[in-house]
């Protein structure tokens, strides 16, 4: 059954929405965007949230001291890469946490999962491309592009609850990784959280 994650959650509201609806994981976003939040605001989320629920911290070429920091004071359970960190960074990471690591790729073409395959992170996150943006587009991509993963992925970018059920039945991925797909006026909506995570308990 695939798993899913509501990332950019930036209040109590959000917190209380989704200790409802319980989603596998959700994301907090330390990368600069419209989401973003800071250790004082994540940590003070964090304390309220089922620990039932794993919290990613998504980052985008972040120094890694700040993030073994993050994962050392409990604030982030799961690492989200989402800039151009290589093969030794991520290894200097895995030197220094045992928190799981996801490397998202934003995907033009065949060639970039290939080349993802290669890395050396606990799951893949599949997002679409777009010239000089790191990802939170809001937009879906080419899913036929994906080949039959031996790897567990994340697929993320434009899903919500028009798509999503289609998604799984296509792709079988690990988890959908949904934000804008659950917002009304730019904000976490609760009605459109719980409704999203009964379709992926329906499967």
């Amino acid at each position: 059954m695939a798993k899913i994650k509501i990332c950019g959650l930036m209040r109590e509201q959000d917190i209380d929405a989704v200790n409802k609806a319980l989603p596998d994981y959700i994301g907090f976003v330390f990368a600069r965007s419209k989401r973003q939040i800071d250790e004082k605001k994540a940590k003070e989320l964090k304390a309220g949230l089922n620990p039932l629920i794993k919290a990613v911290g998504v980052f985008v070429n972040e120094e890694i001291k700040n993030i073994i920091n993050l994962c050392n004071s409990n604030v982030i359970d799961i690492i989200q890469l989402h800039g151009d960190e290589n093969e030794d960074y991520i290894r200097r990471l895995k030197n220094s946490v045992s928190n799981k690591i996801i490397k998202a790729v934003r995907v033009k073409d065949l060639e970039d999962i290939k080349k993802a395959m290669e890395i050396t992170c606990d799951y893949l996150l599949f997002d679409a491309y777009h010239e000089g943006k790191y990802g939170g587009l809001g937009k879906t991509f080419d899913w036929s592009v994906i080949p039959d993963m031996g790897k567990p992925y994340f697929l993320a970018g434009g899903i919500n609850s028009s798509n999503i059920m289609r998604a799984i039945q296509q792709l079988n991925p690990f988890c959908i990784d949904v934000s804008s797909g659950v917002e009304t006026n730019g904000y976490k909506d609760p009605e459109k959280i719980m409704d999203i995570v009964a379709k992926v308990r329906q499967v």
